[in-house]
């Protein structure tokens, strides 16, 4: 079996994802002969069939309306980018192992974690006549069978928007407030019955999020410098997510004369917030906008990007040498200044970040189809290699064009522990696996049943927490793991009936759990002027 080639002084690397004997082949997780799995990914699929107006029955609350139309006339963009939504990447390991395990339905609900503190439960949303009025008022919460919990509310949206729709990327959950984006406006709704709390209107598009938060509930957007086509994405905002205020605003100043501001990410640690585009990046203070450090610029290894996580920063370099040979370097968040550095094999690029603090990421060889999943040590220094069975299915990776890559977020890490999900086949059931970072290999792995789908959430005080998707007739569930693994516990199961299609449905969604409630919402919306499902939240 022929092993990926190792670069100066690391360890020898044990055969794992990605370890592929000769060219690729079909089945092992790599596209098919003549498709490039670097290549660019359509960012959005299409939407499903339009939603019809919900209501719980007479006295529920409404929702609020989405935002309006901007006035904004329908336009081709010339370059299309979709950093926010990757394309998914799988990873080929040596056929495929199923789990042995025991494969049922999992337990009745026993109790949640610490953090899981569910508050009453208001009736659904059913509309405040904006709707298109002429749909039929169905409660959500009929057909529930015995043990199954509620839909809490559902937001749905009306937009004539730009021909390519419109982009809804962000959801973040603080204290009582549910904050999500929508082309330009970010509007925060209360948690427990939906109605809206704020509207923070932007001049122009909103055109990158980060996903994190300070502890005050603060975060930053980006948004573009104008309506027309020859705009850029170089605005940037920081916004108290709590009252829907405006803490600062600036333009993002250029570095040099090819710095191109197409599809940035936004990353945050501490009061420091990167932002990366295009092989160009730079960082300011979340407090006051003062600039910190941007990428050097001349001779050596640059980095491309930043990414934070856990308390660390990483970026990813690309050196000036024959070969652009790529490393990641660990960051000082504060000055940029690099602490050590981790060299990739000639020709491999980083095409995932599974982890930032530990640093996991996963490598490729576009030209050999050699991947790998490595775990690099505090120093940089390479420590073990993922060795398993089955396809890795993460939902992120490169671009094929730019390096700025964001952290996947179907992976988690706690306790020395990575969890990821396995590829999801047409009608075919995926697992979790647990990875012990200290040696590389599998601990355990949970089936997600019978043609169902496990996405990993988060990690809280000892338990993976994870969403098994809705079906058609059937309702999600949220999910507790033990970290050494066992049969979950349902800490949710939504209801059966009309909610489960609608459920089901969200394409590409962003997805949390927080103090009992899960919420699911759309990243992207058609925009043709009829109702699209935005938000939906599900609760005791």
């Amino acid at each position: 079996m022929t092993e990926l080639p190792q670069p100066p002084n690391q360890p020898p690397t044990p055969s794992g994802y990605g370890h592929l004997p000769g060219p690729p082949q079909q089945g092992y997780g790599f596209p098919p002969q003549g498709e490039n799995p670097y290549a660019q990914q359509p960012g959005h699929p299409p939407q499903p069939p339009t939603v019809q107006q919900w209501q719980a029955g007479p006295g529920g609350p409404g929702p609020g309306q989405g935002p309006g139309p901007g006035g904004a006339p329908k336009r081709k963009r010339t370059v299309l980018i979709a950093a926010s939504v990757a394309a998914v990447l799988v990873l080929g390991g040596v056929g495929y192992v199923a789990f042995s395990g025991d494969d049922k339905d999992p337990k009745p609900v026993a109790q949640e974690p610490a953090d899981a503190k569910p508050s009453g439960s208001p009736s659904v949303d059913k509309g405040d006549g904006n709707g298109n009025g002429g749909g039929p008022q169905t409660d959500l919460n009929s057909g529930r069978k015995q043990g199954e919990d509620k839909v809490l509310w559902l937001k749905t949206t009306k937009i004539d928007g730009p021909g390519m729709g419109v982009d809804a990327a962000a959801q973040w959950v603080t204290g009582d407030t549910v904050v999500k984006s929508l082309w330009k406006n970010l509007t925060g709704y209360s948690v427990t019955d939906g109605k809206e709390k704020w509207t923070l209107p932007f001049p122009a598009q909103i055109c990158s999020v980060a996903s994190q938060t300070t502890a005050e509930g603060r975060t930053v957007v980006m948004y573009r410098d104008g309506e027309g086509e020859n705009t850029s994405c170089t605005q940037l905002r920081v916004v108290d997510l709590k009252t829907g205020k405006e803490v600062w605003s600036k333009e993002v100043p250029k570095e040099g004369l090819f710095d191109i501001f197409t599809s940035p990410t936004l990353s945050m640690i501490g009061d420091t917030v990167t932002v990366s585009r295009g092989g160009t990046a730079s960082a300011f203070k979340i407090s006051n906008g003062d600039k910190l450090f941007a990428n050097p610029l001349g001779d050596g290894c640059n980095p491309d990007s930043y990414e934070a996580g856990n308390g660390k920063m990483i970026a990813l370099a690309t050196c000036s040498d024959e070969d652009s040979t790529a490393e990641v370097h660990g960051i000082d968040p504060v000055t940029g200044a690099k602490g050590w550095a981790y060299r990739l094999p000639a020709k491999f690029k980083v095409t995932s970040i599974y982890s930032v603090n530990p640093t996991v990421i996963d490598i490729g060889n576009e030209q050999t189809k050699q991947r790998s999943v490595v775990v690099l040590g505090p120093d940089g220094k390479q420590t073990a290699t993922l060795a398993g069975e089955g396809s890795l299915a993460v939902g992120c990776g490169d671009t094929g064009l730019f390096r700025s890559l964001v952290t996947c977020p179907s992976a988690v890490v706690d306790a020395g522990t990575l969890y990821l999900p396995t590829a999801a086949g047409t009608g075919k059931a995926n697992e979790i696996v647990a990875f012990d970072l200290a040696t590389g290999k599998d601990k355990w792995r949970v089936p997600a049943g019978d043609k169902r789908t496990l996405t990993p959430l988060k990690a809280v005080n000892g338990q993976l927490i994870a969403y098994r998707k809705a079906e058609e007739e059937q309702g999600g569930e949220v999910l507790s793991i033990p970290a050494a693994g066992g049969t979950p516990t349902a800490l949710l199961r939504h209801p059966s009936g009309p909610a489960a299609p609608i459920e089901r449905t969200f394409t590409l969604p962003k997805l949390d759990y927080v103090d009992g409630r899960f919420f699911i919402s759309s990243t992207h919306l058609r925009a043709q002027g009829q109702d699209e499902k935005l938000l939906m939240v599900f609760g005791k």
